[in-house]
């Protein structure tokens, strides 16, 4: 398709509570949002980048930025642009995988919709509804958490992700075990450990979860292999795996037994489900993180999530638990699953009096 215009549109959702992790306490997101018009359909992409820089060196006001000086002049100047050449058309620009994910999201979105083919039916999903899980936020006092998680167990939720930090590990993993018994249970580390830690993590063997995502920093590979020969949780890597190339290296040094496949991480849902096809053949199970993301993201989210090697609940959580109200209609949680969007692109599209009302700035770039 010929883009006839982008437009970039900043917004801000207050969250309906803090959640905390290692990395800080997010309060409200402020988010990118990318339309695409062609002469016959548009689409949106959503960037996931944070307000700040530091879950990664992207960031909101950057992915803005290298959008608008870098990519766009590039996709305008190419003429007719398909999703699956946008990757190649950017690539002299190094980095950037969330802001560029974005811009190729609306590009796939805008195709699709056109063509009257759903996200999932495009990228391979095999199921009408994927499992949920849900995140839940570091909590100073172990009766808050409990009551947190009691909640979203009784919301349906399928498996409970507990973020740890040094000093908020093993002891509120402790008592959420103790306190709910057999569940799905998994602890998500943002990488705020080091190797010098291996022997406390193993501590944490005796809970029989199912994983132990990203306890190293997103670069210490080897480290997480070394990890692996000390803890019996299986490793999940997140911030380390950045590619279809990069998580096949990770298998092959034995650093993961469970890779986080975010899209946005790894430069689009192209590349994401690339990803997943390299660890299916490895034989090693795949789940969708989530980067609190609107009903945009959650909806080609959960048509990643319905590929076949997703064999682990997500965090694709209900719009609920994120946000009073949401862009697009809310995703409702049913019996702990979200349906797979069966519309055409992303199956879902912004209510317009709310995207107005919580637009920040817009801006309609043009070749």
């Amino acid at each position: 398709m010929r883009l006839e215009s982008v437009e970039l549109r900043c917004i801000r959702l207050p969250l309906v509570a803090p959640f905390r992790t290692s990395l800080g306490t997010e309060r409200e997101r402020d988010v990118l949002l990318v339309r695409v018009v062609g002469p016959d359909a548009e689409g949106w992409g959503e960037c996931v980048a944070f307000g700040t820089p530091f879950y990664s060196y992207e960031y909101v006001a950057g992915a803005y930025d290298v959008i608008k000086r870098h990519l766009l002049p590039r996709l305008f100047a190419a003429g007719d642009v398909a999703a699956e050449d946008v990757a190649s058309l950017l690539d002299e620009v190094r980095g950037h995988p969330m802001a560029k994910g974005a811009v190729e999201m609306a590009v796939l979105d805008a195709e699709l919709r056109e063509r009257g083919v759903s996200f999932g039916e495009f990228l391979g999903a095999v199921r009408p509804a994927v499992d949920c899980g849900v995140s839940v936020g570091i909590h100073e006092n172990a009766s808050d958490l409990l009551r947190t998680v009691e909640g979203y167990l009784d919301d349906g939720y399928r498996r409970i992700k507990l973020k740890i930090e040094p000093g908020h590990d093993v002891e509120p993993v402790r008592a959420v075990r103790e306190r709910f018994g057999d569940i799905l249970f998994q602890v998500d580390a943002n990488a705020a450990y080091t190797r010098d830690d291996a022997q406390h993590l193993a501590e944490l063997d005796e809970f029989d979860l199912l994983l132990i995502e990203q306890p190293l920093p997103e670069d210490d590979i080897v480290g997480h292999a070394l990890l692996a020969q000390t803890v019996t949780t299986p490793i999940c890597l997140d911030e380390s795996i950045t590619s279809a190339r990069g998580a096949e290296d990770a298998i092959a040094l034995g650093a993961c037994g469970v890779v986080n496949i975010k899209a946005g991480r790894v430069g689009g849902y192209l590349e994401a489900r690339r990803v997943h096809d390299v660890c299916a053949a490895a034989k090693v199970p795949v789940w969708c993180g989530g980067m609190l993301e609107t009903a945009l993201g959650r909806a080609a989210n959960v048509a990643l999530a319905a590929l076949p090697n997703f064999t682990l609940p997500g965090d694709t959580s209900a719009s609920g638990r994120y946000y009073a109200e949401d862009i697009c209609e809310p995703f409702v949680l049913e019996d702990g699953r979200l349906a797979v969007p069966t519309g055409p692109g992303l199956g879902v599209s912004p209510l317009p009096d709310v995207l107005e009302r919580v637009t920040t700035a817009v801006e309609t770039c043009r070749p």
